[in-house]
């Protein structure tokens, strides 16, 4: 994962943080290894993250895949300390991607998917994906007597 530092131009924020990109390899690089570094810019690389794939996932996966831009959603959470982030959930899957957004202290950004990534979903996806055919199920007829009443109610003398 690489992550970037921008200043804010804000008076609540000194800093912007956001993933920028996910290497299709592991580098020869210690995490939060500091990539380049201005005034007002810093990359860094923040660490190796596994992609975990679900066999019951792989329609989202392939959707993502035939996608114009296939995405890697990387979710950063405060680590309260230094660094000041930690890589807590990498996926593939566009919609675990965007529940990772609900309000919260997670900074989630969806990043391109490099090349050796893709070809590797695209065979996972190839080994376990299994098309299903949509069903619409026929529902039960209603019952007009079932739904009457029958008799008075408890108590009471007038049948509502």
């Amino acid at each position: 994962m690489v992550v970037e530092r921008r200043k804010a131009n804000s008076p609540w924020a000194d800093f912007i943080w956001r993933a920028i990109a996910v290497l299709g390899g592991v580098p020869d690089t210690k995490p939060w290894t500091i990539l380049t570094d201005d005034a007002d810019i810093a990359t860094f690389y923040a660490g190796a993250a596994d992609v975990a794939l679900y066999r019951s996932e792989t329609e989202h996966y392939r959707r993502n895949l035939a996608s114009e831009a296939p995405s890697i959603w990387v979710a950063l959470y405060p680590s309260g300390g230094e660094p000041p982030f930690r890589v807590a959930s990498v996926t593939a899957d566009p919609a675990e991607g965007e529940g990772w957004t609900e309000p919260g202290d997670a900074i989630v950004d969806a990043v391109s998917m490099p090349a050796p990534l893709q070809d590797a979903i695209a065979g996972f996806v190839a080994e376990h994906h299994v098309e299903h055919v949509f069903a619409k199920r026929e529902r039960d007829r209603a019952d007009p007597e079932a739904l009457a009443r029958r008799g008075k109610l408890s108590g009471h003398d007038d049948e509502r």
